[in-house]
């Protein structure tokens, strides 16, 4: 704090202030002393309170960084482990509902309110630890990767497929998985089909979904009835026993131009979805199942 001073301005030396009747500290500018005014007594209390409660706090909780570790404290108390303990405390509260949910075949769980309240709010909440990185939090998905809340799925959209997709994977390391992948037509020194057969059948493959500009189609039209129609039927809606799309519903993994489909028939596709079996326990991945059936896409 600062005063308009009363003593002479060259008197830089400690003195009473007649008007406060504090001592200054001998600090003067342009005429002002600086009082000598003493921290208040409640503060310094604090002060001294945190001082205490420092080292308390050092004594008890880790604190000191050692060489090659660090002091655990009286307590052993860490982060970590309080973390451990609450999982474990959340885990005993769910085990009843857990062991049950695992126990349920998937379509009894959809029937029974409680259990299906369950499922999904602990499949939420494992979708977004686990599958929301590609899928999204919303389930929308994203170029390459499947929108989870259509009606397009590939290989199967009933509770038990779902189940099965989850469990296995697609294309995972494990031995059950589920597999098939587009074949690259247009790659090797012998390639399948050549450069203008792959623009046609690009044309035709766009014309099934009504988009213009395809003047290759009637020509992709035999191309396809050739080459295709083994994995995508005839009608080209797709087999979802080999993972096959639905080429006539509008709905596009990779995208809808013609480049993007011209390189799908070049150079093939096959996306990899990880297994979670041995990743999640039984009854996280029912939930998983239950809780994107729920998404809206599911079929009966």
């Amino acid at each position: 704090m600062r005063i308009q001073s009363h003593e002479p301005a060259d008197d830089h030396a400690p003195h009473v202030d007649p008007v406060t009747g504090m001592m200054t500290t001998g600090h003067e500018w342009d005429g002002i002393s600086e009082l000598n005014t003493p921290l208040p007594k409640w503060w310094l209390y604090i002060f001294y309170a945190t001082i205490v409660w420092s080292l308390g706090y050092y004594v008890v909780y880790p604190s000191w960084p050692l060489a090659q570790s660090f002091t655990r404290g009286i307590w052993d108390w860490s982060s970590r482990g309080a973390v451990s303990a609450d999982v474990q405390e959340l885990r005993n509260a769910r085990k009843a509902n857990n062991d049950k949910l695992a126990a349920m075949p998937i379509a009894e769980v959809l029937k029974n309110p409680t259990m299906l309240s369950f499922a999904q709010a602990q499949g939420k909440a494992a979708f977004g630890d686990n599958c929301a990185p590609c899928h999204g939090a919303g389930g929308g998905g994203a170029v390459g990767y499947p929108n989870l809340t259509d009606d397009d799925w590939l290989w199967g959209g009933k509770p038990e497929q779902i189940l099965e997709t989850i469990t296995v994977g697609v294309r995972s390391t494990d031995k059950d998985t589920r597999s098939g992948a587009m074949t690259a037509f247009g790659e090797g020194a012998s390639p399948i089909l050549n450069k203008q057969q792959i623009s046609d059948v690009a044309d035709y493959v766009r014309s099934l979904s009504g988009l213009k500009d395809t003047p290759g189609a009637e020509k992709g039209k035999a191309v396809f009835a050739e080459n295709c129609v083994a994995c995508h039927g005839e009608d080209a809606k797709g087999n979802q026993d080999l993972g096959a799309p639905n080429l006539t519903d509008k709905i596009w993994l990779y995208g809808s131009d013609k480049a993007t489909i011209e390189y799908a028939v070049t150079h093939g596709r096959g996306g990899v979805m990880p297994t979670w079996k041995g990743r999640l326990d039984d009854a996280t991945i029912k939930s998983l199942a239950v809780y994107v059936y729920t998404l809206g896409g599911g079929q009966k």
